[in-house]
Order: C-alpha cells, then structure tokens, then sequence
C-alpha cells in the first residue's frame, strides 16, 4: 500500500511544481531505500513491513518537531515553517493520530490485559502497544503515561 502511494504522490508533486512536496517525498523514499538495504542485508529480502514504515515516518516527524522547537528558540521561524510543512506532508501517509485521551484509554487497556503491576512491566507494556498501535499515537506521550501508571 505505502509503496505505491509515495511514488504516486511524487509524480502529482512533481507536475504541480510542489517543490517542498517533492523534496520531502523524496526524502522518505531514501529512507524507505536505506532500511530496505538494512533489511536484506540482516536476509529479510522482502525489505521491511508496513508497521517498520508506520515507525520510520513516526520518526520522521518526531525528528522535525525537534528540529521546530530548535528553530523557534533560535528565531528562526522560516525554518520552523519549511519543518512544520513537511510534518504535513508525510502525516498524509500516517493513519489518524490518537488524542491524548484515547492513548490514556489504550494504556489503561493494555496494562490491564498484561496485568502489569509495576515499572518491570513496563517492557512488555509498551510493546503491546508498538504492535497494536503503529502509526497511530505518540509513543513517546504512552511511554510517560505508562511511566506514571505503573508507578514510575
């Protein structure tokens, strides 16, 4: 799905002369190519699977809200713009990110489901929600609420 989609993309972003939408497209097919060459190197020679997608473009936006909130301290803010559209641009290909109120809901779940009664489980806590929530929450947000829940 993804890999047909980001091409597809590129090629409207290139006739409308989208010059910001063509260079952040281009940018996660690198990605996408680097990690594919990583895999097949480890034997995977399918590359990798749409949840290591789902993450990658995850921190590809963590990346640029780090790289805004360094720009806007600096007083850059036509760079912190340039970041933010880019952000834009690649949660085209994200599922719908959950609010802070379903991340709660869904931590409070899979602590229950896992009987999680400490920070020892905060390992098998997290990944629980890795696999049931790619692409779909903060993992960093979770992991602070996890963090808080389980005594942390």
């Amino acid at each position: 799905m993804f890999r047909e989609q980001v091409p597809e993309a590129l090629r409207a972003a290139l006739k409308e002369k989208d010059e910001r939408a063509v260079s952040t497209l281009r940018l996660i097919m690198a990605a996408l190519k680097d990690r594919d060459i990583a895999a097949r190197s480890k034997g995977n020679d399918e590359g990798i699977d749409e949840d290591e997608i789902l993450q990658m473009l995850q921190t590809m936006v963590k990346q640029r809200r780090d790289s805004i909130s360094m720009y806007e301290k600096g007083g850059r803010l036509e760079l912190a713009q340039q970041e933010a559209e880019e952000i834009a641009i690649i949660e085209r290909f994200l599922p719908e990110q959950l609010g802070d109120d379903a991340i709660e809901a869904a931590v409070d779940k899979v602590i229950a489901d896992a009987d999680a009664g400490g920070l020892k489980d905060m390992g098998v806590v997290m990944g629980a929600l890795r696999a049931g929530y790619a692409g779909q929450m903060d993992f960093g947000k979770a992991s602070a609420i996890v963090k808080a829940r389980l005594g942390g």
